[in-house]
């Protein structure tokens, strides 16, 4: 959950731009949400947040990341 862009870009292996980009494409869908800590920001996911195949807009990111457990 504490992780920088730079980590994050090297963990996935694309560059810092592209999760830039991907972070912020979250945030205007509502799939995140950005808050600043100081100079850093700090990234929330909505967890109440339906997906959005027809097959499963029934649950939720929650929903899914508990399954993951």
């Amino acid at each position: 959950p504490m992780t920088t862009i730079r980590n994050l870009s090297l963990q996935v292996g694309i560059t810092e731009r592209s999760v830039q980009r991907i972070l912020s494409e979250l945030e205007e869908a509502g799939v995140v949400g950005r808050s600043k800590e100081g100079r850093c920001n700090r990234y929330d996911v909505n967890l109440k947040f339906r997906l959005r195949h027809p097959l499963e807009s029934d649950k939720t990111i929650g929903e899914l990341l508990g399954s993951l457990n």
